[in-house]
Order: structure tokens, then C-alpha cells, then sequence
């Protein structure tokens, strides 16, 4: 398999899919809830889904996918494919315009590449492990993701989110959101967890937190600050994993060991 070539289906998948979500957003949803009351799905983030597994069943029928609103198939395969078919549902349903695709392929555990397609603004974000990553708008030109030079904390940008079984579990961020607010410049909560990682290694956000992601939420995000040259850790300093359900902090570099040290501060 040609991880180049595997690259760029994965990038024309994202963007058909892409394509569809986009034609859809003012079109009226059929909402379902999953998990949670709060854990919506709508007829779209279904029909991306099946469009991204067929694209890939086809290329590559002995993979593995690990899907949203599919779950698991084919666990046995050492490649596994995942697959967030609209990240940031609940900003899609209302009609906000900030949703992303976040596709992600891995070997027995290692992310060989990741991509997370922004289909309002029509960028690309990508990346191949060991050689770097990218984003490119429209047909233009890749332009190399470089992570902020910021050092300092109280100079930063962080982005967040929320638990979606926060009302069952108790467990909701705000005391670390309330730490931050002291510690940082500013907070900002956009709704799509895959678009904020990739925003963090284009250096437009500083740093990322959450206390609960799914693994189709991070595996391509994580691989993109990765790539860029961010770090990611677990939100108490362990190395990151691809595995399941984590609590994840991104960031520059820089400003990292900043921001564990107020998340230790605010879980203590």
C-alpha cells in the first residue's frame, strides 16, 4: 500500500463527504439522540458515514473501521480506518457553519495518516507520519502546518469542549475551564474537537483540552499537531495512545507543561 497515494483518496473522500454535509446544512435534519440526551445524530452524519465506508471498502476491503455511528467492523484487520463522518454535529443541526470530516488510518495502533476537511471553508488539513503536515485550501497550493511560537500562558489562546454524558457522569470541565479563564488569554468552545487539534497545528489556537474524546474525535487531529511538531499528551501528563475513550491536552509545545500544571491545579 502507497501511504502517498492512500493520502490523497483519503483527502477526496473527506471532501465528497465534505461536499454532501455542506449541501445539506440548510436542509431540515431528522434528529435522533444516541447515548445521551444531548448526543445527537441526524440523517447526515449517517449518509456521510456510508459514503466514506464504501469509498474505502472498495480501495481497501481488508481493512478495519472504527466508525462513529457504525462502531467496529472487520477488528481482526491490523489496519483500521477512523472515521468521523461529521465531527461537530450539534453545530450542524442549528446550522452553524463549523463542522469538520476527520478520517485516520493506523497500523496495530500506530496513526500512519490523518485527515480533518473543513467543507465551509474549504480546507484540507492532513497529515503522513514522519513527514509532516499540511493544509491546503481549495486547489491551491499545501502550505506546511506550523504550530504558534507563543511561550507563555497567559499569552495564550485554548480551545475546549465538553462531555456529552456530562449530566450522567457529573464530569463537566468546568472547574478546569474556571482555572484556565484565570491562567489563560482566552477560551474559546467551537464544537468540532478534530478541527480545533488541527487548528492547533496551524498555530491558530495554542493549546486544546478535553476530558472525554472518542478515539474517531482525536486519531487524526492528534496527528496533526504530532506531525506539525505540537505535542499531545493525556490530561495527566501520560504518553499518548491511540485507545478508546482519553482525556487529551494539545498544544504548541511550549505552553504544555503550563497547561498540566493548572489542569493538576483544578483536579486536585
Amino acid at each position: 500500500m502507497d501511504l502517498h497515494q492512500t493520502c490523497h483518496l483519503a483527502q477526496a473522500i473527506a471532501r465528497e463527504a465534505g461536499s454532501l454535509l455542506r449541501d445539506g446544512l440548510a436542509q431540515p435534519k431528522q434528529i435522533r439522540t444516541k447515548s445521551t440526551a444531548i448526543d445527537w445524530v441526524t440523517q447526515y452524519d449517517e449518509a456521510s458515514e456510508r459514503l466514506i465506508k464504501t469509498r474505502l471498502a472498495a480501495a481497501f476491503p481488508d481493512h478495519g473501521f472504527v466508525g462513529e455511528e457504525t462502531g467496529a467492523t472487520n477488528g481482526d484487520s491490523p489496519f483500521v480506518w477512523y472515521i468521523d463522518p461529521l465531527d461537530g454535529t450539534m453545530n450542524y443541526a442549528h446550522g452553524l457553519p463549523f463542522f469538520s470530516v476527520s478520517l485516520a488510518l493506523a497500523h496495530n495502533g500506530r496513526s500512519l495518516l490523518g485527515v480533518v476537511y473543513s467543507p465551509m471553508l474549504d480546507e484540507c488539513f492532513y497529515a503522513l507520519a514522519g513527514e509532516g503536515a499540511w493544509v491546503m485550501q481549495g486547489g491551491g497550493e499545501k502550505r506546511p502546518l506550523i504550530p504558534s511560537p507563543t511561550t507563555d500562558l497567559q499569552a495564550s489562546l485554548l480551545c475546549t469542549g465538553y462531555p456529552h454524558n456530562r449530566r450522567l457522569t457529573g464530569i463537566t470541565n468546568l472547574p478546569q475551564t474556571a482555572a484556565f479563564l484565570h491562567a489563560a488569554q482566552g477560551i474559546r468552545r467551537l464544537g468540532s474537537a478534530a478541527l480545533e487539534l488541527a487548528y492547533v497545528a496551524a498555530g491558530r489556537l495554542d493549546g486544546f483540552w478535553e476530558l472525554r474524546l472518542s478515539s474517531w474525535d482525536y486519531a487524526a487531529g492528534v496527528l496533526l499537531v504530532q506531525e506539525a511538531g505540537g505535542c499531545v499528551t493525556q490530561t495527566n501528563g501520560t504518553p499518548y495512545a491511540l485507545a478508546g475513550e482519553l482525556p487529551l491536552v494539545a498544544s504548541n509545545g511550549h505552553i504544555h507543561q503550563q497547561m498540566l500544571a493548572v489542569l493538576a491545579g483544578a483536579n486536585s
